[in-house]
């Protein structure tokens, strides 16, 4: 993804699904760190750095946040919102990576500006080749210096 890979964030409570983006991954060869955050809340401690993720080592800044909708503690809609409404984070690239095929959650998300809802396909080789296809349409992007300097 980029010129240099960048830290891709994917918040995401099941484990399967967790697995299967790993091997995904790795399977397309894709350069960017993957770090991963079990929970809406743990996503934010995330990007702000805060908690166990004080230390910007632990933490650094992702250049895309991969966001599923169904999450314990805060949902991934919840989470976005924050996200536009922080001025540190609201140019942070947030694609929406769910099983839900509500209509509410995709309109919600395109009105909390996401910047892609995608419907996680059935099936690994399925869901390998839309990670892929993610990795490519990034690999074309110019992402946005986030407001606070980072990218």
């Amino acid at each position: 993804m980029g010129e240099k890979p960048f830290v891709v964030l994917l918040a995401e409570d099941n484990q399967d699904d967790i697995v299967a983006t790993q091997r995904a991954w790795k399977k397309n060869n894709i350069a960017n760190p993957l770090y991963i955050v079990n929970d809406g809340e743990e996503c934010l401690d995330y990007l702000h750095q805060r908690g166990k993720y004080a230390d910007p080592a632990s933490a650094p800044h992702p250049g895309i946040l991969l966001l599923d909708i169904k999450m314990p503690k805060m949902d991934g809609l919840a989470v976005l919102k924050h996200v536009r409404e922080d001025e540190g984070l609201h140019r942070l690239p947030v694609i929406i990576l769910t099983t839900s095929k509500a209509e509410e959650d995709r309109a919600k998300g395109y009105d909390l500006h996401v910047n892609a809802y995608i419907q996680k396909p059935v099936g690994f080789n399925n869901f390998s080749e839309a990670v892929k296809a993610i990795n490519l349409f990034w690999e074309l992007v110019e992402l946005p210096e986030w407001s606070n300097g980072h990218k």
